[in-house]
């Protein structure tokens, strides 16, 4: 179906949208006004897949005359024009979300039973009006979202998760397992990829740090994005998976497909979860040894969770060097102790002594990035693997995130270099092209 407008023939008042939807008189006459509708579009044979959004939106507005003749409701223009927006939602979108899916700022939703949404922009999060009328409305939108996905969910299977194509990650739990309601959860992907110079511009690191790192990519040093939830790893590993040359083989690996490289040979590889009995799962793991027979000159990684940590760092040592992946840890020591957990799970066949050799020789740097509370989101260390020493695995900070408070009491945006000679032999050739002051901070 084509969208020939955002909200369909006229904008609508958003202040008005509110007001309506915090009434529930007026939410059991849409959902009344809803069935209905449902029913003239059986009896007509309409299908919607074919019109536009405006189309639709006609449709409504003559229907919403015949069926507020049977059964009057108090509404003004303005709240007249909220209702059949809405209306034109149910049948051709998702509902109460579709007004949140098309916000190119949102990049988080997320729904706590029927009447509890909350909207993430720019990394906070922030209550919203928007509200389903009832349990069987928010599952009807749920059905409605796993359609496109071909997954479904029910008491037998009550979790699930999968990629919207072209809007992004969803998680889904219902009852019994959420005890409020039926959740969900929605990651948007970026309408436009981040590029290197938007993380200038949005001050997630300088310009030193990112001629540090691009150098290091182009030099094939395995690299390792950590942070927590929500800090930016993915969005951070795509940009610099760009710095890639475009002869250069890449296959990516995820369990739900985000990346979206650029360069001009990408094989994009997606793990699929089993039915009930687990019968034909494919996970991280099977489609990492199967891509090492896939000629790949890089392996990119969405996030190493799990025993396929055990390839990858096999693979890097193997003659897959420069690959990357993001793994969760609130800081590079932390990264490298989950690293080792999940080569146990992998069955590493080793002592701790030789696991922790195998890490240092595969990982060349790992790369913090962390979002602070006003939904900054920050590269806190850029950290070089060097070795094993006393069987500790040694390191080198190269950069580190240092905020300063300036006379008008604001944070400024800090970074030093600690000035360290790199030990990797691919780091040998590197040379800063200044130590002057850049935008965001001196290069101390």
């Amino acid at each position: 179906m084509t969208d020939d407008s955002p909200f369909g023939a006229q904008p609508f008042d958003m202040a008005t949208a509110k007001a309506l939807n915090q009434q529930d008189a007026y939410q059991q006459f849409k959902g009344y006004l809803h069935l209905r509708l449902i029913d003239r579009v059986e009896e007509i044979g309409a299908d919607f897949a074919e019109l536009s959004r405006g189309a639709v939106y006609r449709f409504v507005s003559l229907e919403l005359d015949r069926l507020m003749a049977e059964r009057p409701y108090p509404l003004n223009e303005k709240e007249t024009e909220v209702l059949i927006n809405q209306l034109t939602d149910e049948l051709t979108g998702y509902g109460p979300l579709e007004t949140a899916l098309k916000d190119p700022e949102v990049e988080d939703i997320l729904v706590n039973g029927p009447r509890e949404i909350y909207l993430g922009r720019k990394g906070t999060l922030e209550h919203s009006d928007l509200v389903f009328q009832d349990e069987a409305h928010l599952m009807r939108i749920i059905y409605r979202l796993l359609d496109a996905t071909g997954r479904r969910v029910d008491e037998s299977s009550p979790t699930v998760d999968a990629r919207l194509s072209n809007v992004g990650r969803i998680n889904v739990v219902i009852p019994p397992l959420a005890l409020n309601g039926p959740v969900i959860s929605i990651r948007r992907f970026p309408a436009h990829p981040l590029r290197a110079e938007d993380l200038i511009e949005k001050a997630t690191l300088n310009a030193p740090i990112l001629q540090f790192l691009e150098f290091a990519v182009r030099a094939r040093c395995n690299i390792l994005v950590s942070g927590g939830t929500s800090s930016g790893k993915t969005t951070f590993l795509n940009v610099i998976a760009s710095f890639i040359s475009d002869e250069e083989r890449v296959v990516t690996i995820e369990d739900t497909a985000e990346l979206q490289l650029q360069s001009r040979h990408v094989v994009r590889l997606e793990s699929r979860p089993g039915g009930h009995d687990g019968a034909g799962t494919v996970n991280v793991r099977d489609l990492l040894r199967n891509t090492l027979r896939m000629r790949p000159d890089r392996i990119v990684v969405g996030e190493v969770r799990g025993g396929e940590a055990l390839e990858m760092m096999q693979a890097m040592t193997t003659g897959h060097d420069g690959s990357l992946g993001t793994i969760h840890a609130n800081s590079p020591r932390e990264a490298l102790q989950r690293l080792e957990i999940l080569l146990s799970f992998g069955g590493f066949p080793g002592n701790e002594s030789s696991m922790r050799r195998q890490i240092a020789s595969a990982i060349d740097l790992i790369v913090q990035i962390e979002r602070f509370p006003d939904g900054r989101r920050r590269i806190t260390s850029v950290t070089e693997v060097t070795g094993v020493g006393d069987n500790i695995i040694a390191t080198q900070e190269h950069f580190r995130y240092e905020p300063q408070v300036n006379r008008e009491n604001k944070t400024v945006d800090r970074w030093i270099s600690t000035g360290i000679n790199p030990r990797s032999p691919k780091l040998a050739k590197y040379r800063p092209e200044s130590s002057e002051k850049d935008q965001f901070g001196w290069l101390e």
